[in-house]
Protein backbone atom coordinates (compact mmCIF):
# COMPACT_ATOMS: atom_id res chain seq x y z
CA UNK A 1 0.00 0.00 0.00
CA UNK A 2 1.32 3.49 -0.82
CA UNK A 3 2.39 5.78 2.00
CA UNK A 4 1.07 9.30 2.50
CA UNK A 5 4.21 10.67 0.85
CA UNK A 6 3.76 8.32 -2.10
CA UNK A 7 0.20 9.57 -2.49
CA UNK A 8 1.29 13.22 -2.25
CA UNK A 9 3.93 12.55 -4.91
CA UNK A 10 1.37 10.81 -7.13
CA UNK A 11 -0.98 13.79 -6.81
CA UNK A 12 1.86 16.22 -7.64
CA UNK A 13 2.82 14.19 -10.71
CA UNK A 14 -0.82 14.05 -11.80
CA UNK A 15 -1.07 17.85 -11.48
CA UNK A 16 2.10 18.36 -13.50
CA UNK A 17 1.04 15.91 -16.20
CA UNK A 18 -2.19 17.81 -16.85
CA UNK A 19 -0.74 21.31 -16.60
CA UNK A 20 -1.88 22.41 -13.14
CA UNK A 21 1.55 22.83 -11.58
CA UNK A 22 1.96 22.92 -7.81
CA UNK A 23 -0.63 25.55 -6.92
CA UNK A 24 -3.31 26.16 -9.58
CA UNK A 25 -6.95 25.23 -8.89
CA UNK A 26 -8.26 22.30 -10.90
CA UNK A 27 -11.15 22.91 -13.30
CA UNK A 28 -13.05 19.71 -12.58
CA UNK A 29 -15.22 19.39 -15.68
CA UNK A 30 -12.40 20.47 -18.01
CA UNK A 31 -10.16 17.79 -16.51
CA UNK A 32 -12.86 15.14 -16.90
CA UNK A 33 -13.25 16.10 -20.56
CA UNK A 34 -9.50 15.97 -21.11
CA UNK A 35 -9.30 12.56 -19.45
CA UNK A 36 -12.38 11.39 -21.39
CA UNK A 37 -13.98 10.06 -18.22
CA UNK A 38 -17.72 9.83 -18.90
CA UNK A 39 -19.23 11.33 -15.74
CA UNK A 40 -22.88 11.38 -14.76
CA UNK A 41 -24.23 13.51 -11.91
CA UNK A 42 -27.40 12.13 -10.32
CA UNK A 43 -29.31 12.81 -7.12
CA UNK A 44 -28.77 9.83 -4.78
CA UNK A 45 -29.91 9.05 -1.26
CA UNK A 46 -27.97 7.63 1.66
CA UNK A 47 -24.21 7.53 2.10
CA UNK A 48 -23.45 7.09 -1.62
CA UNK A 49 -20.85 9.65 -2.78
CA UNK A 50 -19.72 8.23 -6.07
CA UNK A 51 -18.94 5.21 -8.16
CA UNK A 52 -16.23 4.53 -10.70
CA UNK A 53 -15.78 1.83 -13.29
CA UNK A 54 -12.91 0.93 -15.58
CA UNK A 55 -13.34 -1.33 -18.60
CA UNK A 56 -10.13 -1.70 -20.60
CA UNK A 57 -9.26 1.91 -21.55
CA UNK A 58 -12.73 3.29 -20.90
CA UNK A 59 -13.47 5.02 -17.59
CA UNK A 60 -16.84 5.95 -16.10
CA UNK A 61 -17.97 7.81 -13.00
CA UNK A 62 -21.23 8.59 -11.21
CA UNK A 63 -21.31 11.44 -8.65
CA UNK A 64 -24.07 12.20 -6.13
CA UNK A 65 -25.41 15.62 -7.15
CA UNK A 66 -27.46 15.96 -3.96
CA UNK A 67 -24.20 16.80 -2.18
CA UNK A 68 -22.73 20.29 -2.20
CA UNK A 69 -20.65 21.32 -5.22
CA UNK A 70 -17.53 21.48 -3.06
CA UNK A 71 -18.06 17.91 -1.89
CA UNK A 72 -18.80 16.76 -5.45
CA UNK A 73 -15.47 18.21 -6.61
CA UNK A 74 -13.66 16.22 -3.93
CA UNK A 75 -15.60 13.08 -4.89
CA UNK A 76 -14.48 13.42 -8.52
CA UNK A 77 -10.81 13.66 -7.51
CA UNK A 78 -11.31 10.78 -5.06
CA UNK A 79 -12.65 8.63 -7.91
CA UNK A 80 -9.68 9.57 -10.09
CA UNK A 81 -7.46 7.77 -7.57
CA UNK A 82 -9.40 4.56 -8.18
CA UNK A 83 -9.35 5.03 -11.95
CA UNK A 84 -5.72 6.09 -12.42
CA UNK A 85 -3.64 5.27 -9.34
CA UNK A 86 -5.07 2.19 -7.61
CA UNK A 87 -3.55 -1.09 -8.78
CA UNK A 88 -5.73 -3.79 -10.35
CA UNK A 89 -8.85 -1.63 -10.18
CA UNK A 90 -12.07 -2.33 -12.08
CA UNK A 91 -14.95 -0.86 -10.08
CA UNK A 92 -16.02 0.47 -6.68
CA UNK A 93 -19.04 2.07 -5.02
CA UNK A 94 -17.85 4.67 -2.52
CA UNK A 95 -19.86 4.87 0.71
CA UNK A 96 -19.50 4.05 4.40
CA UNK A 97 -20.52 0.40 4.28
CA UNK A 98 -17.36 -1.27 2.96
CA UNK A 99 -14.87 -3.87 4.17
CA UNK A 100 -11.48 -3.13 5.74
CA UNK A 101 -9.48 -3.73 2.55
CA UNK A 102 -11.71 -1.36 0.60
CA UNK A 103 -11.58 1.06 3.53
CA UNK A 104 -7.82 1.32 3.14
CA UNK A 105 -8.18 2.16 -0.54
CA UNK A 106 -10.87 4.69 0.35
CA UNK A 107 -8.45 6.34 2.80
CA UNK A 108 -5.77 6.37 0.10
CA UNK A 109 -8.23 7.95 -2.33
CA UNK A 110 -9.08 10.65 0.22
CA UNK A 111 -5.41 11.47 0.80
CA UNK A 112 -4.72 11.57 -2.94
CA UNK A 113 -7.77 13.79 -3.54
CA UNK A 114 -6.79 16.19 -0.74
CA UNK A 115 -3.31 16.63 -2.20
CA UNK A 116 -4.67 16.91 -5.73
CA UNK A 117 -7.32 19.48 -4.86
CA UNK A 118 -5.38 21.40 -2.19
CA UNK A 119 -1.65 21.20 -2.97
CA UNK A 120 0.61 21.98 -0.02
CA UNK A 121 2.60 24.72 -1.75
CA UNK A 122 -0.47 26.41 -3.21
CA UNK A 123 -2.37 26.50 0.08
CA UNK A 124 0.58 27.84 2.05
CA UNK A 125 1.32 30.49 -0.59
CA UNK A 126 -2.16 31.99 -0.17
CA UNK A 127 -1.92 32.26 3.62
CA UNK A 128 -0.32 35.47 5.00
CA UNK A 129 2.92 34.84 6.91
CA UNK A 130 1.48 36.00 10.22
CA UNK A 131 -1.36 33.47 9.88
CA UNK A 132 0.93 30.49 9.31
CA UNK A 133 1.51 30.23 13.04
CA UNK A 134 -0.52 27.43 14.67
CA UNK A 135 -4.22 28.33 14.99
CA UNK A 136 -3.69 31.93 13.79
CA UNK A 137 -5.35 31.62 10.40
CA UNK A 138 -8.35 33.93 9.94
CA UNK A 139 -11.74 32.72 8.78
CA UNK A 140 -11.59 35.20 5.90
CA UNK A 141 -8.43 33.47 4.65
CA UNK A 142 -10.05 30.06 4.95
CA UNK A 143 -13.03 31.25 2.92
CA UNK A 144 -10.70 32.68 0.26
CA UNK A 145 -8.94 29.32 0.01
CA UNK A 146 -12.23 27.46 -0.29
CA UNK A 147 -13.42 29.75 -3.05
CA UNK A 148 -10.09 29.63 -4.89
CA UNK A 149 -9.89 25.83 -4.87
CA UNK A 150 -13.69 25.26 -5.08
CA UNK A 151 -13.71 22.88 -2.16
CA UNK A 152 -16.01 22.24 0.78
CA UNK A 153 -15.42 23.80 4.18
CA UNK A 154 -14.94 20.34 5.68
CA UNK A 155 -12.24 19.41 3.15
CA UNK A 156 -10.41 22.70 3.70
CA UNK A 157 -10.22 22.56 7.49
CA UNK A 158 -9.20 18.89 7.34
CA UNK A 159 -6.39 19.86 4.97
CA UNK A 160 -5.28 22.72 7.22
CA UNK A 161 -5.09 20.24 10.10
CA UNK A 162 -3.07 17.78 8.00
CA UNK A 163 -0.66 20.59 7.09
CA UNK A 164 -0.26 21.37 10.82
CA UNK A 165 -1.63 24.88 10.36
CA UNK A 166 -4.46 24.29 12.84
CA UNK A 167 -4.88 22.00 15.83
CA UNK A 168 -7.58 19.35 16.25
CA UNK A 169 -9.48 21.53 18.69
CA UNK A 170 -9.35 24.48 16.26
CA UNK A 171 -10.56 22.21 13.44
CA UNK A 172 -13.49 21.13 15.60
CA UNK A 173 -14.29 24.76 16.40
CA UNK A 174 -14.26 25.66 12.69
CA UNK A 175 -16.46 22.66 11.87
CA UNK A 176 -19.27 24.22 13.91
CA UNK A 177 -19.33 27.33 11.72
CA UNK A 178 -22.50 27.67 9.61
CA UNK A 179 -20.49 28.19 6.48
CA UNK A 180 -23.24 29.47 4.16
CA UNK A 181 -24.10 32.29 6.55
CA UNK A 182 -20.46 33.18 7.15
CA UNK A 183 -19.69 33.13 3.41
CA UNK A 184 -22.47 35.64 2.79
CA UNK A 185 -21.20 37.84 5.62
CA UNK A 186 -17.84 38.01 3.84
CA UNK A 187 -19.44 38.77 0.48
CA UNK A 188 -19.15 35.34 -1.13
CA UNK A 189 -21.89 33.41 -2.92
CA UNK A 190 -23.15 30.19 -1.40
CA UNK A 191 -23.26 28.03 -4.54
CA UNK A 192 -20.14 26.11 -3.49
CA UNK A 193 -21.90 24.93 -0.34
CA UNK A 194 -25.14 23.91 -2.06
CA UNK A 195 -26.23 21.00 -4.24
CA UNK A 196 -25.98 21.33 -8.00
CA UNK A 197 -25.12 19.60 -11.31
CA UNK A 198 -28.34 17.56 -11.21
CA UNK A 199 -28.54 15.34 -14.32
CA UNK A 200 -25.38 16.90 -15.80
CA UNK A 201 -23.36 14.56 -18.01
CA UNK A 202 -19.72 15.33 -18.78
CA UNK A 203 -18.20 13.53 -21.73
CA UNK A 204 -19.03 12.31 -25.21
CA UNK A 205 -22.20 10.44 -24.25
CA UNK A 206 -24.30 12.39 -26.75
CA UNK A 207 -21.67 12.18 -29.46
CA UNK A 208 -21.45 8.39 -29.14
CA UNK A 209 -25.25 8.05 -29.11
CA UNK A 210 -25.54 10.07 -32.35
CA UNK A 211 -22.70 8.09 -33.93
CA UNK A 212 -24.35 4.76 -33.08
CA UNK A 213 -27.68 6.02 -34.47
CA UNK A 214 -26.14 7.27 -37.71
CA UNK A 215 -24.41 3.90 -38.17
CA UNK A 216 -27.73 2.14 -37.43
CA UNK A 217 -26.21 0.34 -34.46
CA UNK A 218 -29.13 1.52 -32.33
CA UNK A 219 -32.72 2.29 -33.27
CA UNK A 220 -34.29 5.75 -33.36
CA UNK A 221 -36.32 5.01 -30.23
CA UNK A 222 -33.18 3.90 -28.37
CA UNK A 223 -31.36 7.03 -29.53
CA UNK A 224 -34.23 9.28 -28.39
CA UNK A 225 -34.24 7.48 -25.03
CA UNK A 226 -30.52 8.03 -24.60
CA UNK A 227 -30.83 11.72 -25.49
CA UNK A 228 -33.72 12.04 -23.05
CA UNK A 229 -31.23 11.00 -20.35
CA UNK A 230 -29.31 14.14 -21.29
CA UNK A 231 -32.46 16.21 -20.80
CA UNK A 232 -32.98 16.67 -24.55
CA UNK A 233 -36.55 16.16 -25.74
CA UNK A 234 -36.69 16.50 -29.53
CA UNK A 235 -40.50 16.42 -29.58
CA UNK A 236 -40.70 19.42 -27.24
CA UNK A 237 -38.11 21.23 -29.36
CA UNK A 238 -40.07 20.60 -32.54
CA UNK A 239 -43.31 21.81 -30.93
CA UNK A 240 -41.53 24.94 -29.76
CA UNK A 241 -40.19 25.64 -33.25
CA UNK A 242 -43.65 25.22 -34.76
CA UNK A 243 -45.03 27.85 -32.41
Amino acid sequence: MPSNLNLEKAAAEFRTKYGYGNSNPIRIKSLLLELRVLTIFRDMEGSFSGMSLKIDDDRFMIVNSSHSLGRQHFTVLHELYHLYIQKNFNHIICNNGIDSKSRKEEDNANIFAANLMLPREGVIKLIPDEELKKDKINLSTILKLEQYYSCSHKAMIKRLFDLNIISKSFEEKLSRVIIKIVAQEYGYGTELYEAGNKNVIVGDYGVKAKEFFDKEIISESHYLSLMHDLGIDFQSTENSNEQ
